[in-house]
């Protein structure tokens, strides 16, 4: 289930417990940090609704969230040490305690570490400025009736009282089909397919001669063993002598197609580039293998080695 978040956006005006405000840029990206309730919740995927408290400012997916650290400076109530404080730019004293009703022209202040968040969210952007209210956003939200400047509340809401309006179209596809799930068709088909011949007793053949091993990874249970041809079966349909090794599925796959090779001058596993993501498979490199090879083995293998390494 989506999650929408009314977001309070109000340029330099923008201020909460007693702050300096954030440089938002609201087509493009929005700022928090951990001082603000709900500060953690956000995450990639999320809807972010952004507001003024009178109108809807736009509506977008954030596709991405950058945190940091930063020193910060936080005012409060000099009287009570609250920073729930408002500011006054048309009368004296400049301030106005919420909690204590003190008044005063200076708040006290301190400097904390907080972390900080910045949304990216402007490859999605649709402009809202006219279609919908501060009150028809307030009653959107779970709690209609909070007061914090970053409220959740259910997508389906949000986008059904979107639909009604101008961007319907837009809106439609605002969070795109990954957060759609699509039935799929189940059931069975009838197909003609060209089976291997001898492709099992070439396999008892190599589990005879080999054991249950992978000829890469070491002893594996017999069920997640193949019988890999060190030659393309394809071209020659034939099942030759010594041509073949047992390859744990996985491994059977990423030699057919290169990217695991095996080095003729070293007797070395070679895993490609392309495998360093993923450690498993990265970490064989440089590693022999797992069983004593024959002649006849090390001359299929390196015609493969030829033929995935040679120009590399």
């Amino acid at each position: 289930m989506t999650t929408a978040w009314l977001v309070l956006a109000v340029g330099d005006a923008r201020q909460y417990g007693g702050n300096d405000g954030y440089d938002d840029n609201p087509s493009e990206h929005y700022s928090w940090d951990s001082t603000v309730p709900n500060h953690s919740r956000l995450t990639v995927g999320d809807v972010i609704a952004l507001w003024d408290k009178r109108e809807l400012i736009g509506i977008s997916v954030i596709h991405g969230i950058d945190t940091g650290t930063a020193d910060k400076t936080v005012y409060f109530c000099p009287a009570c040490k609250k920073a729930d404080f408002k500011r006054r730019s048309r009368m004296t004293p400049a301030c106005r305690c919420n909690q204590c009703s003190a008044t005063f022209d200076t708040p006290g202040h301190k400097v904390k570490t907080v972390t900080t968040y910045r949304s990216r969210h402007g490859r999605t952007w649709i402009d809202g400025r006219g279609l919908l209210t501060g009150a028809e956003l307030r009653a959107l939200c779970d709690s209609p009736n909070s007061q914090l400047s970053m409220r959740p509340a259910r997508w389906e809401k949000v986008r059904d009282a979107l639909m009604a309006t101008r961007q319907a179209d837009a809106v439609s596809g605002l969070v795109g089909q990954k957060h759609k799930r699509v039935p799929i068709p189940g059931g069975h088909r009838f197909a003609k397919v060209r089976a291997r011949v001898g492709q099992t007793a070439f396999r008892a053949v190599l589990l005879r001669e080999q054991g249950e091993q992978c000829a890469i990874s070491g002893p594996a249970p017999a069920d997640v063993l193949e019988a890999a041809h060190l030659y393309s079966y394809a071209e020659s349909g034939e099942h030759h002598d010594f041509g073949g090794l047992l390859l744990r599925r996985d491994l059977h796959r990423l030699f057919d197609k290169g990217r695991i090779a095996v080095n003729p001058e070293t007797g070395l596993l070679d895993a490609g580039p392309e495998l360093d993501a993923y450690p498993a498979y990265a970490e064989l490199h440089g590693k022999p293998l797992a069983l004593d090879l024959r002649p006849e083995h090390r001359v299929w293998l390196a015609a493969h080695w030829n033929t995935h390494r040679a120009n590399s």
